[in-house]
């Protein structure tokens, strides 16, 4: 009863966290008012872009419009929109994902006056051009405002979740034969995207031939795993474990369930960081300090999966439409080449790691002429000496470049070292493991980084780097979940433990193997 207290009260806190924020609408407009006519070019082409619009009042109220997609502090337009304004003191920033420059100003609405301001975005970096193609996996918003939302944030790929806990949208409706819908050339999205969110956490389901019947789930029963299972038996179906530090994270993973982990998710805002892990695996606050310490739990657990032997790719959401995020705030770059996108071929790409995370820094990294998901080969006894180059772009400034080896950071770039083209020297390996690039920009209210999904290293015939400390992180983990099930009916709970019973066996078995402290 208390933790599903404990769950209701963390929606409810979700739902209401921006209570204090007064939000005024179209409708809400008094006759003292004037026009804004906003024109929004591409310098590059001279035309009209779709973006995204933070537009507030004198008082720091977000002004939304019922006739275009609004959410929260935010509305989205084709790039030419006149809209009826009380009449005051305005600023607003514009932008459309992060390959292209933000703009921000500031304007005067008089009474019965039009004000009208046209601005042009620049791009910064043609990430497509490079054969990096964005995506997102995590979308709650309206399937009719899609494709506007995609164009204003210039994002390729966008899984939208139509089918979650209780709700289905396709219950009473027939399901489309065509799931996958592609427009613009190089831009998709899905319609039916779906997500367990139970106690065990959540788990998102994507390119799947029909939803899977959640909706009288309990909140401990039938296990995650047993959906996830079902899942599988679609030709086609990807498994992404939402958060790294769900509860039921190190069962899934035990039994090799799980095509990607969002590494970079919905607790990071665009306005702020979430600093709890909801009904998830707490963090340490004193060694995990607020604001940015719900983001670097989410790596260290990302880096103990890694030093546990188990390769998977990062993954990232927003959860725009339930959570304070724009479509596309966080995002995965895929590598694919060519001049079009394959949806296809980005899921592949995506599996095998040929790709980084971002919710700012833009980055074209290079070790040894290859791109991240990489595996370096090396006989045993010869050391193995790995070059790392990295191309940098973005809006903001930046704090730090990291590498890290095997979870520790391993080398830092800073102050007068920082710079477009960063030239780190070489990275020396003796035994197997795996390194990542990890930028850091300066922005003191929300964690706003890029990963790169992992490099790896196999020297001789140990394939892996199996770390004991890390190892014996899941294994008390899992010991620690086991605790907390508490079902009544005999017969559920040991459908549910024989999934938490094979995974200890799982962790224990791979202690025995560990190779490293």
């Amino acid at each position: 009863m208390m933790k599903n207290l404990r769950l209701l009260t963390w929606i409810v806190v979700l739902a209401f966290s921006d209570a204090g924020l007064a939000i005024e609408r179209s409708s809400d407009v008094k006759p003292n008012s004037g026009k804004l006519g906003l024109t929004i070019l591409d310098t590059a082409t001279n035309k009209t872009i779709a973006c995204r619009i933070h537009l507030v009042n004198a008082k720091g109220e977000p002004q939304l419009f019922d006739h275009l997609p609004s959410y929260r502090d935010h509305f989205c337009c084709d790039g030419r929109v006149t809209l009826t304004l009380p009449a005051g003191r305005y600023t607003y920033v514009i932008e459309r994902g992060p390959e292209y420059q933000r703009s921000k100003g500031s304007f005067e609405i008089r009474r019965g006056s039009l004000t009208e301001i046209k601005k042009k975005l620049t791009r910064i970096i043609d990430m497509a051009s490079k054969g990096f193609w964005s995506g997102e996996l995590h979308v709650h918003r309206p399937i009719k405002d899609i494709e506007l939302l995609m164009r204003a944030e210039d994002l390729h790929i966008a899984p939208v979740i139509t089918w979650w806990n209780r709700t289905n949208k396709w219950k009473n409706s027939q399901i489309p034969k065509k799931t996958v819908v592609g427009f613009d050339n190089n831009r998709f999205y899905e319609l039916l995207g779906g997500e367990d969110e139970r106690n065990g956490g959540a788990f998102m389901y994507f390119n799947m031939e029909a939803p899977l019947e959640i909706t009288r789930a309990q909140r401990e029963y039938p296990s995650p795993l047993h959906f996830i299972e079902l899942a599988r038996q679609q030709s086609g179906a990807w498994i992404d474990i939402e958060k790294p530090f769900w509860w039921d994270v190190p069962v899934a993973l035990a039994h090799g369930y799980g095509d990607s982990i969002g590494l970079l998710n919905n607790h990071c805002w665009r306005s702020q960081m979430l600093d709890s892990e909801a009904w998830g695996k707490p963090r340490n606050k004193q060694e995990f300090p607020s604001p940015l310490g719900n983001g670097f739990w989410s790596q260290h657990i990302y880096y103990h999966i890694l030093n546990s032997g188990i390769r998977i790719a990062p993954s990232a959401g927003s959860a725009s439409g339930v959570l304070g995020n724009p479509v596309g705030y966080n995002r995965v770059y895929v590598y694919t080449g060519g001049k079009n996108l394959e949806y296809s071929r980005w899921w592949e790409n995506l599996r095998k790691g040929i790709s980084f995370v971002t919710n700012g820094p833009l980055i074209l990294p290079n070790v040894s002429g290859h791109k991240p998901g990489h595996v370096f080969k090396a006989d045993k006894g010869r050391t193995l000496e790995l070059d790392i180059n990295l191309h940098l772009a973005g809006n903001d400034p930046v704090r730090c470049i990291e590498i890290i080896k095997n979870g520790s950071i391993e080398r830092t770039v800073t102050g007068s070292e920082l710079g477009t083209d960063v030239k780190f020297g070489t990275l020396s390996f003796t035994k197997s493991g795996w390194f990542i690039i990890r930028v850091i920009a300066d922005v003191k209210h929300t964690f706003r980084f890029a990963s790169t999904a992992p490099y790896y290293v196999e020297i001789g015939d140990e394939k892996h780097y199996l770390s004991r400390k890390s190892i014996r992180f899941f294994k008390d983990w899992v010991d620690a979940r086991i605790g907390q099930i508490n079902l009544k009916d005999p017969k559920k709970l040991a459908e549910v433990l024989k999934y938490h019973r094979k995974a200890k066996q799982f962790w224990q078995q791979r202690l025995n193997l560990a190779n490293a402290d």
